[in-house]
């Protein structure tokens, strides 16, 4: 008897490699995915301004990457002893105009430059409604300014799509996109506001997937929505997804983007990560010595494969 009505994934012709670049925007699943490719030693650069939430704010953020564009002084605004700017997360923010400013900008040639070199682009939508500010821009983070500072708005499925033909054309074109929509629940909207925000965005995918042949659609939102399908499957907050949940969506990534060599490498991979992060009880020990032997021998593995991975560090940290 089945209890479940699993989604098949099967591989696609999208594809991330060792020897391929790429760059993730958006809500939680493009943190969660590029931070699992950066620790598995996949080039990847995710969200240079901070986490972006709706389509509207991705796009102003590639197209901005897009051009020659740096951050000038009158785009920042002071609140709490800090100086912001509505299109960077907090941690972008400083005391000083200058300190911001270097920060921001610093952010932006790292991200300029990424975007450029991209062989594929991962974007995530988590949400539809957008907070602009009075002169029509977008806010992507509001840095706890009052409500009546932003009018809140819908994004139509027609005009998400509109926006993505124009960045398909021009700063992502030539490149592999895969669209994701975030199965985290926006519960501060409301769950009747969030289930048509999450609607709106499926609805600009798939025309956009039908529309590009070089766009593709991973079903991450359903997933954990009509496959795991249980609150158990939830971070206590009951809005995120729990580890369990993240891992199970990350092997159904993996299915669906890599090829068979890649996928095999990823085992050795990971206990490579987990040796960087055991720590020794007994330094100088015969168990300590085979250790780092060991860890030493799975690296030489690892570099016969991946010759074009520079594991200096790697080695260093195990003694050699």
């Amino acid at each position: 008897m089945d209890f479940r009505t699993e989604i098949p994934v099967r591989r696609s012709s999208f594809t991330v490699s060792h020897d391929r670049t790429g760059f993730c925007a958006g809500s939680c699943f493009a943190e969660h995915i590029a931070g699992r490719l950066a620790a598995l030693r996949f080039p990847v650069t995710a969200n240079p301004t901070g986490i972006l939430f709706n389509p509207a704010s991705i796009a102003a953020m590639l197209r901005r990457l897009d051009g020659e564009h740096p951050y000038t002084a009158d785009e920042l605004f002071a609140a709490d002893g800090l100086w912001h700017s509505y299109d960077h997360h907090g941690s972008f923010s400083r005391s000083t105009v200058g300190e911001t400013l270097q920060a921001v900008n610093a952010a932006y040639r790292d991200g300029s430059e990424a975007l450029r070199q991209a062989d594929y682009v991962m974007l995530t939508f988590g949400t539809a409604w957008i907070y602009r500010l009075p002169d029509g821009r977008g806010a992507t983070n509001c840095h706890k300014q009052p409500a009546d500072t932003f009018v809140r708005e819908r994004l139509r499925p027609e005009t998400i799509v509109a926006e993505y033909d124009a960045l398909l054309g021009s700063v992502l074109a030539g490149k592999q996109v895969l669209l994701t929509v975030s199965p985290v629940r926006h519960l501060k909207d409301g769950l009747v506001e969030n289930s048509l925000s999450k609607a709106i965005l499926r609805c600009a995918a798939a025309d956009l997937e039908e529309r590009w042949p070089n766009v593709w659609y991973f079903p991450a939102y359903e997933l954990l929505n009509d496959d795991l399908r249980d609150y158990r499957f939830y971070a206590p907050d009951m809005a995120h997804p729990s580890q369990q949940a993240v891992d199970y969506v990350w092997e159904r990534f993996v299915q669906f983007a890599m090829d068979g060599p890649t996928a095999a490498l990823l085992p050795r991979l990971e206990r490579l990560r987990t040796a960087l992060g055991h720590r020794m009880l007994h330094a100088g020990s015969e168990g300590e010595a085979v250790f780092r032997r060991r860890s030493l021998e799975l690296i030489d593995e690892l570099q016969r494969a991946l010759p074009q991975i520079d594991f200096s560090a790697e080695r260093h940290h195990f003694g050699r």
